[in-house]
This record gives C-alpha cells, structure tokens and sequence, in this order.
C-alpha cells in the first residue's frame, strides 16, 4: 500500500483526478484516504444506460490526461510492453467514482512505468470480457452496452496502435486467478475478432 499511496500523490502532484492520501500505517499495510461522494461509474451505468457514450469520453479523457504523466522511475515496468508514461493497467468503470467534483481514480496497486496502449487495451478488454451475473435478456443488452462503452472509449485513440497491444495484454490478463474460463475465452475471442 505504500507504492500504491506514493503512485497516488505522484498522480495527484500531476493534477490527476485521485483521492488525497490521508495517513498510511508505519508498516504501509493501512491507507485512509479522503472520503468520497458518489457513485462508482458501473453503479451510474446500471441506473442510467442511456449515458454509455458519455462515460466512454469520460473514460477516454482520464485515459488521455493519465498517459500525459512520465512514469517515475520507482514504479515498475508494465508486465507487457514497453514505454515511460504512468499507467494504471485496471482502469475501467468499476474503478472511476463519479463526484460533485467530477471523476476520480481509485484502485492503485496495479500501477507501472510502460505505453499508454497498453493501458488502453486492458481497459478494452475488461470492458468487453468482465462477466457480471444476470439472466439471458440482461446479458444480451450488456453486450450491446458494453460494445458502444468500448467504442467510446477506443474513439480518440489510433486503433490499429491499440490493437497492436490485445494479444500481449489478454496473455498476461489470463494468467490473473479471479478471471473465469469464460471471461478468458471472451478475452481471446476478442484478439481473434481484431487481429
């Protein structure tokens, strides 16, 4: 925790949109942080579907203002990839708290020195492969849903630099444990699709 709140304030130095660091334990295992109004971007998504294209900006501009920032030294290397901009390697709605502030970054412990593509085609793959539980009609919507999320997102950037990024990235998401059999084969029929 104590990178994660170090990443933070280097971010927060750099006019990111983050929660400031209220103390850290000696020992680095406890973080408090400023408390937040709001909601997360998932919880505004599932009570407003209408604003998918809207989030999608949102999302594409943190991305944006996030790879502006040089990479310190002190973070490591991304795990594919290679480049000097901070990147959050698990940027994606679950993770944006919607404020009267506007949005702000949580989830830290990811963070690393590499290319801003990276970056954005983890989010991709999140976006179009995380499962959530619902029944056939809910999820059939989701993926129309998630598909114009991921295209708005992807709009601003250079696609084919993006794409050039799935299949390291989606190699190295599938060896994460908390992802299922089901969200890895979506990952990989993804690469397929954009190959």
């Amino acid at each position: 925790m104590a990178v994660e709140a170090r990443t933070m304030e280097y971010a927060r130095q750099h006019g990111y949109p983050v929660p400031a660091i209220d103390q850290i334990s000696d020992d680095g295992t406890d973080l408090v942080m400023e408390r937040l109004d709001g909601s997360s971007m998932v919880a505004v998504l599932d009570k407003r579907p209408w604003t998918l294209r809207q989030q999608g900006t949102v999302l594409a501009d943190l991305h944006q203002r996030l790879h502006q920032i040089p990479g310190p030294e002190w973070l490591p290397a991304a795990p594919c990839g290679t480049g000097d901009r901070l990147i959050h390697l698990d940027l994606h709605p679950l993770n944006v708290m919607l404020t009267s502030k506007g949005p702000v970054v949580i989830d830290w412990p990811n963070a690393a020195r590499g290319d801003g593509n990276t970056d954005i085609a983890v989010t991709w793959v999140l976006v179009v492969a995380g499962s959530v539980p619902a029944g056939r009609v809910k999820t059939a919507m989701m993926a129309w849903g998630r598909g114009m999320l991921a295209r708005s997102i992807l709009k601003p950037f250079d696609l084919t630099a993006v794409r050039a990024h799935l299949h390291d990235v989606v190699r190295w998401k599938v060896t994460d444990p908390h992802m299922s059999e089901a969200e890895q084969a979506t990952m990989w029929a993804l690469v397929q699709a954009e190959a």
